[in-house]
């Protein structure tokens, strides 16, 4: 169970890097989502290298095993904790189990309903063991649909297969590039409202090319995959080609009077993998997800290399002044050097009310739980770093920024128009970095300088950082502009194309 964790941590699946790959070729060079999707292979090059996270967000671990009859479910859950305990030791999964009342971290990734471990009985004589590890800012994502209804740009959705469509769809809509699109989804047609979620995430566990043998199903799954790359959000929620990489749905009975469609989103950053275990010793016999070619992106040619209108680059190291962020519009390419300090949920609530630990004028607040581990010297060393979705700060983050001085915040999917407006009058960008590059972005930070608020636990702690060559893109600016907003009404007017009424 330890290699099963940290495969999946660190590994994507053959699948998934295929899919990205045909994302990859398809994408029209030059721009911002070519420009993402050469980060995201990069990273995933990286993290497969280091067997380091390839997203700083452990997220939910889910398991679903198959055992033989009379197999000890209990010591084997007991196994599986001290699998996770020893993998979030080693750096492999950040302390991530959150006590919902006090909001205290348990340090090791257990505790009440973490992990998620679901077991079934087979008349096989081996184990098949299967994981998932999907991050919160692709599980706020999931969303889930009460037919009949009315959907926002498609009209009436009736309890039928039409009605179906147009939940999916808008799913896809409504994620945006806040899931770290381009994306993966699961589909669950009817059940209540539990089974039917679960449903959905089950079937994520498909694999990316296989056929349904629900021909209904098969047709639909095909229409959205088509129609969904449509819709123009892209990698990142930058635009582009790529929205959805796989599409999956199952479905169940139903009772008369509730008709339920649920959508389980998933990033690119797709860790899924699994093992079947021979039932005496416990060994692994064969890895799933593992079939064909390991795709490396390591040869690829640079698709995002020439643009028609060359990106402007600029350098941007703190304190920053008000006029050199004024010079900034949406578009740039900028290159962070020196300081960045993280700042998450804990901390925003935190500083609404309270004094910053430090002095805030002219600094990058940085949107990012990471990976930490300490040395045998007690000095701390980051292991992933990527950006956590943005949106969460939306209701402090305007306030914060007057009230301290911030110049820029930076982290992934863009922000309202609240945040909007408070950039305007107080001088201030949004940065997006790329969701899930948690390697690629650990490289460029070159010391940890401190930590403040460590009471918060290790991911919404405030860490000190001091960086080189760390690029994000400008897509919030100080003049009203914003590319997500840009990209939301486009992404909208295209999802109106298919209100009509496809399928009997």
């Amino acid at each position: 169970m330890y290699e099963l964790v940290t495969e999946t941590s660190t590994n994507l699946p053959y699948d998934v890097r295929r899919a990205i790959r045909a994302a990859k070729e398809r994408e029209n060079a030059g721009t911002r989502a070519a420009l993402s999707l050469a980060t995201i292979t990069q990273n995933i090059d990286m993290a497969d290298d280091n067997v380091l996270p390839i997203c700083q967000d452990t997220g939910m671990l889910t398991f679903e095993i198959k055992v033989p009859v009379g197999a000890n479910q209990i010591e084997m859950k007991k196994e599986i904790y001290e699998a996770i305990r020893q993998a979030t030791k080693d750096g492999k999964l950040r302390p991530n189990s959150v006590d919902s009342l006090t909001g205290e971290n348990s340090g090791d990734n257990i505790g009440p309903g973490t992990p998620i471990i679901h077991f079934e009985q087979w008349e096989n004589d081996y184990i098949d063991a299967r994981l998932i590890i999907k991050g919160g800012g692709c599980e706020n994502k999931n969303i889930q649909y009460s037919l009949p209804m009315e959907i926002e740009g498609l009209g009436r959705a009736g309890r039928d297969l039409d009605g179906i469509r147009k939940c999916i769809l808008h799913s896809v809509y409504q994620a945006q590039g806040q899931g770290c699109s381009a994306g993966f989804i699961g589909v669950g047609i009817g059940g209540d409202r539990i089974s039917s979620y679960e449903l959905a995430k089950k079937q994520l566990l498909r694999d990316v090319s296989d056929i349904n043998d629900n021909p209904k199903l098969f047709e639909l799954e095909n229409y959205i995959m088509e129609k969904g790359n449509t819709l123009g959000i892209g990698t990142m929620g930058f635009g582009g080609e790529a929205t959805l990489l796989g599409c999956k749905i199952g479905a169940a009975n139903r009772l008369p009077a509730s008709f339920f469609v649920s959508v389980a989103y998933n990033c690119w950053a797709f860790r899924r993998l699994g093992v079947t275990l021979d039932a005496e010793s416990g060994t692994i016999q064969n890895w799933l997800y593992k079939e064909g070619e390991k795709i490396s992106f390591k040869e690829d040619t640079e698709t995002a290399a020439a643009s028609e209108e060359p990106v402007r680059e600029v350098v941007l190291q703190a304190p920053v002044t008000e006029e050199q962020i004024r010079e900034l519009k949406v578009g740039d390419v900028v290159v962070i050097n020196g300081d960045l300090h993280t700042g998450r949920d804990a901390i925003h609530h935190h500083l609404m009310d309270n004094d910053a630990p430090i002095d805030l004028n002219g600094q990058i607040i940085y949107h990012c739980g990471p990976v930490m581990l300490k040395d045998k010297e007690g000095e701390w060393h980051v292991k992933a770093a990527g950006p956590t979705t943005s949106i969460r700060e939306e209701p402090y983050q305007g306030d914060i920024m007057k009230k301290f001085g911030i110049r820029a915040v930076m982290g992934k999917g863009g922000m309202g128009p609240k945040t909007l407006k408070a950039l305007e009058e107080h001088g201030g960008v949004y940065l997006n970095a790329i969701g899930g590059a948690a390697q690629y972005y650990a490289e460029c930070i070159k010391k940890v300088d401190g930590v403040d608020l460590m009471e918060f636990g290790i991911p919404e702690a405030m860490w000190h950082l001091k960086v080189e060559g760390f690029r994000a893109i400008v897509t919030m600016d100080s003049h009203g502009n914003s590319l997500h907003k840009d990209v939301d009404k486009t992404s909208f007017e295209r999802l109106q194309q298919y209100s009509e009424k496809v399928f009997s």
